[in-house]
């Protein structure tokens, strides 16, 4: 009895001094090769590959103590993908709480509104926290991989500021963005002003676009928007500016001339009635709602004061002495 004794108590010490050991190992801080290592799990990874992971990035996990500790914590199963940063005094388990709570590393792209999908593009191909997989895809390429076929880019993504994981793909942020202009499209288009001449949401987004293009300050959206209805009402051009020169593409060098307003092409709301075949830039929430919530208004012209603002004008003759105030005593 004595000597059962004396072997259970051995044993008993023998594994207090190893849970003693176990709990000593998970507060010590890990052995990093630099002061931040950067890791990433990809999805279905489980924690004896992210054991291999973080080997393969120089950072020494004694690997079966970490799927021990997972496993007692109940834990194991819970590691989530994303791109992970370790500094110098993280601890197992530390480590271990970042993996199961997701505390992925992330960067902030900032996607403005009036831009152009052109635009947008440079600025995702120049992010350097971003895995580039869109890079040789044509726009056509790009939106069916997108889920839109046959649809133009300009104007299907919402401007916004997104933070996603770090070295998360571009098309996953444009995703992101698309999905987002469907919801706000959708929710706008469902809560629109009854008998404005718009067709579809998409004829309305194009509105939305030229909005935002043509307004300086955000008091005049509305005001633009009821102007451009009152076009689209009565049969008048809506003789756009930014439409034109939208439809210019590359060969616009910064002046609009006369040739240019009266050169024919789908874009060139001087020639042609009604609207684009498309948006032409990224508008924002504010451009949306004035689309869908026009100013009730009489004014058929409007023309820039030099200082962001527009004059609004019901008669031609009221236009032709609002633009000799604004713009001819200027030049």
């Amino acid at each position: 009895m004595k000597f059962l004794l004396r072997t259970f108590l051995l044993l008993a010490l023998s594994l207090a001094l190893l849970a003693g050991g176990f709990h000593g190992w998970l507060k010590q801080p890990l052995r990093l090769p630099a002061d931040n290592v950067e890791f990433r799990i990809p999805a279905g990874t489980g924690l004896r590959g992210v054991v291999r992971i973080l080997d393969q990035a120089g950072v020494k996990v004694q690997g079966e103590l970490l799927v021990l500790a997972a496993r007692l914590s109940g834990k194991e199963g819970s590691i989530r993908a994303g791109t992970y940063g370790i500094a110098a005094g993280t601890t197992p388990e530390a480590l271990l709480d970042a993996l199961v709570e997701g505390k992925v590393l992330q960067v902030e792209v900032r996607l403005i509104e009036g831009w152009t999908f052109r635009q947008w593009r440079s600025l995702l191909t120049a992010h350097q926290g971003l895995e580039h997989v869109t890079t040789a895809l044509d726009e056509r390429e790009l939106m069916q991989k997108l889920g839109f076929p046959d649809i133009a880019p300009e104007g299907m993504f919402f401007p916004d500021t997104y933070r996603v994981d770090k070295y998360s793909t571009d098309l996953e942020l444009l995703s992101q963005a698309a999905r987002a202009m469907q919801r706000h499209l959708e929710r706008e288009w469902a809560g629109r002003e009854p008998g404005l001449p718009y067709r579809t949401p998409y004829e309305a987004l194009i509105m939305a676009s030229l909005v935002e293009k043509e307004t300086g300050v955000a008091a005049d959206r509305e005001m633009v928007a009821g102007v451009f209805v009152n076009r689209l009402r009565s049969g008048m051009r809506l003789q756009t500016d930014p439409a034109v020169i939208y439809g210019l593409g590359e060969r616009f060098d910064g002046n609009l001339r006369k040739v240019d307003l009266q050169t024919d092409t789908p874009f060139n709301t001087y020639t042609r009635t009604g609207l684009p075949p498309t948006p032409i830039a990224m508008p924002g929430l504010a451009a949306l709602q004035a689309a869908l919530h026009p100013a009730r208004t009489g004014a058929f012209y409007f023309v820039a004061r030099g200082d962001g603002s527009s004059h609004f004008s019901r008669t031609l003759d009221e236009h032709e002495q609002a633009v000799n105030r604004y713009q001819r005593r200027a030049r």
